[in-house]
């Protein structure tokens, strides 16, 4: 009986082969086979009028490939659609279903969350049929990322200097704007803080009479020094036990944010790498997923998993080290999904270092001790504050020992801890202290710090913005459209960015912000339920936003192109100034008429086109042969085999041409 298994990544299918006998053939579709197309009212590929119907089309270059998977499906007895474990994973296994014809007695849906022998195996004894909740959840996600994206951005490339907005997107610009609204208010403010050294710590003032003080200028600061002796009354010492215990394995947002962090990568880069560990690494001996699927938002971990670390941690580091399982806070339609682990706990980073590139072992590490670290103890620390008094002006000092590492026993690389030790002041019989020195320093109130990738990142992540698998993608689209720019790490919005942002809140704030859109993924997770009917959310949201948009296009100011005060060498209007994702540059105004842009390569103007008012270019067919034609094209069909001379015929008043080193007349011939 033969079998046919498809997935989505042909590296994932190459790993999943090995696992599986003879009876199995496993092929890749290579990701999405097909999309929405571009046609219909708007370009959207959805017939709104006619129930949101959708028209798809194959993908540029997957025709073929599923035009072999069709011949493939009529060889096998059965089919099983092994495509990523989330919804658009879902989504893509119905698109294969329904564009292959599959029989509903001979196909099977599977899910693995790793991708092992035990876990594939597992997967294709316990098959399923596809899901249509979480289909048309992410259907629903499509429809509406494609309305709100392809009539905003039409929006903005019409009205604005901008090229593109989008129902995610735009929030998270709008964010980084706000923030930096936020900083340009900011007014600073003098402060002083006063210290005061001993010989191994310090301290500072933060209290008078035993109530808070804050040390305004130079002379309030003046005043108290003047009143302080280096004589300080050891007031009181505290000791507290402390237990400091480890973070939840990492899901997707909190990856790409220690990844930032930790390892200066960028969420787009962090998912790449993630997504080779997951499908399968040649380790020697076997090719394997080295982590489990890395898109999701759970913490949860295999019962499996937890039994075999929890054994691990107390073989290889004792019985006082082994913790607890922690247990997420929130339930979510996608929590059947695992927390992103190693598949082995016995795979140790250091045993598959000769089989990594130097980030894939980076990343891995991060992820291998992060969930090692998880199912650990706490770690345990002695915690001192300090309180001396000088003429009833209270100091604070504090320092920290760590009487058991616990989990910090793997993960200390990974976490900002130093021991500060105080001296034993509670033995100072005399309860007196002397200081080597007392001085104010001048400082300054501080503006809120711009984003940072990760910050971002966790702001979306709070806010319940988007999904984990589509941050990289945000902050990689407004990088390279111009709407932010990275300085040490931080987003500032450019003037395009604020320029967008502006007029989508004048005429879609009900849109284009926070509360929508978290409220909008709550919906979106209730039809993953199977508790909200799909179109019933696309109709109250289509009847809002195309009444929105009609009075936008009809109100909103169209923002004039700056001029460069040169001409167009083609057609002689003014050339402005253009943005587009690589920047600025100059192009003619009579776009899309005229498709000049300056210092790029032009096209040999040859003459004036004796039709209209265009020009006649060189140009080249599709198989890379020379001809000559009009600049106006397709208005204008004027093309010639032979180059024009400029003049005309007195015959017949068309253009001549070089023939053979002959000047002719290309209609007549004379």
């Amino acid at each position: 009986m033969k079998k046919l298994v498809i997935v989505e990544s042909p590296s994932k299918g190459k790993t999943i082969e090995k696992y599986l006998g003879k009876d199995f053939q496993v092929l890749s579709s290579a990701g999405h086979i097909r999309d929405l197309s571009t046609k219909g009212k708007y370009g959207l590929g959805i017939d709104v009028e006619n129930n949101f119907k959708p028209e798809y089309i194959y993908i540029k270059g997957k025709q073929k490939i599923v035009t072999n998977l069709k011949k493939e499906v009529k060889k096998a007895d059965y089919v099983y659609l092994a495509t990523d474990p989330d919804r658009e994973g879902e989504a893509i296994s119905y698109h294969l279903y329904d564009s292959l014809e599959l029989k509903e007695d001979k196909y099977a849906r599977v899910v693995f969350n790793e991708v092992t022998k035990d876990a594939v195996v597992e997967a294709i004894n316990n098959p399923r049929k596809i899901d249509n909740n979480l289909v048309n959840s992410q259907e629903t996600r499509r429809f509406l990322d494609r309305i709100i994206g392809f009539r905003l951005s039409s929006l903005m490339k019409s009205k604005t200097s901008g090229t593109s907005a989008g129902r995610v997107q735009s929030v998270a610009l709008k964010l980084i704007v706000e923030k930096e609204e936020e900083i340009e208010k900011f007014i600073e403010e003098e402060y002083f803080e006063i210290t005061a050294h001993f010989n191994d710590f310090e301290a500072k003032l933060f209290n008078y009479n035993n109530k808070d003080i804050k040390i305004n200028n130079q002379v309030e600061a003046d005043e108290i020094l003047a009143k302080l002796s280096k004589a300080f009354k050891i007031e009181s010492v505290e000791k507290k036990n402390r237990n400091k215990k480890s973070k939840a394995p990492f899901i997707t947002s909190t990856l790409q944010q220690d990844a930032s962090n930790k390892l200066n990568m960028s969420a787009k880069k962090t998912m790449s790498i993630a997504q080779k560990l997951y499908e399968g690494i040649d380790i020697g001996s076997e090719t394997v997923g080295l982590i489990t699927y890395m898109r999701t938002d759970s913490i949860r971990l295999s019962s499996d998993f937890i039994g075999s670390t929890l054994k691990y941690i107390e073989n290889n580091f004792g019985k006082e080290y082994v913790g607890s399982v922690k247990v997420g806070k929130k339930e979510n339609i996608q929590d059947a999904h695992e927390a992103i682990r190693p598949t082995s706990i016995k795979r140790s980073p250091e045993t598959l270092k000769s089989h990594l590139t130097n980030d894939e072992y980076k990343l891995y590490s991060l992820i291998y001790y992060r969930a090692l670290a998880s199912l650990m103890s706490d770690a345990k620390t002695l915690n001192t504050t300090v309180i001396l008094d000088n003429n009833n002006y209270q100091f604070k000092t504090t320092g920290q020992i760590v009487v058991f590492d616990g989990y910090m026993k793997v993960y200390q690389d990974y976490e900002e801890t130093t021991d500060k030790i105080l001296p034993p002041l509670e033995t100072y019989q005399s309860k007196v202290i002397v200081s080597n020195n007392i001085e104010a320093e001048q400082k300054f109130t501080r503006p809120p710090a711009r984003y940072t990738e990760a910050k971002l990142i966790k702001e979306l992540e709070e806010l319940g913005i988007g999904r984990p698998s589509t941050y990289a993608k945000i902050i990689d689209n407004l990088k390279t459209r111009s709407y932010v720019n990275v300085v040490e790490k931080k987003f500032i919005p450019t003037e395009i960015g604020r320029e967008i942002t502006e007029k989508l809140q004048q005429h879609f704030d009900y849109l284009i912000n926070v509360k929508y859109t978290a409220n909008m993924e709550e919906k979106l997770d209730e039809i993953a339920k199977g508790d909200l009917d799909m179109y019933v959310l696309l109709n109250d949201f289509y009847s809002k936003f195309s009444e929105t948009y009609q009075d936008a296009y009809s109100n909103m100011e169209k923002k004039e192109a700056e001029k460069t005060g040169e001409d167009c060498p083609l057609c002689g209007s003014p050339l402005v100034y253009r943005n587009s994702r690589y920047g600025k540059f100059v192009a003619c105004s009579n776009y899309p008429t005229c498709k000049y842009i300056k210092n790029e390569k032009q096209p040999e103007v040859i003459c004036d086109c004796p039709s209209c008012d265009g020009k006649i270019i060189l140009k080249k067919t599709k198989k890379g042969k020379d001809f000559y034609g009009c600049n106006n094209f397709p208005k204008c069909k004027v093309a010639f085999w032979d180059k024009p001379t400029g003049e005309k015929c007195p015959t017949c008043n068309s253009l001549k041409v070089m023939k053979k080193d002959q000047v002719v007349c290309s209609s007549c011939g004379e």
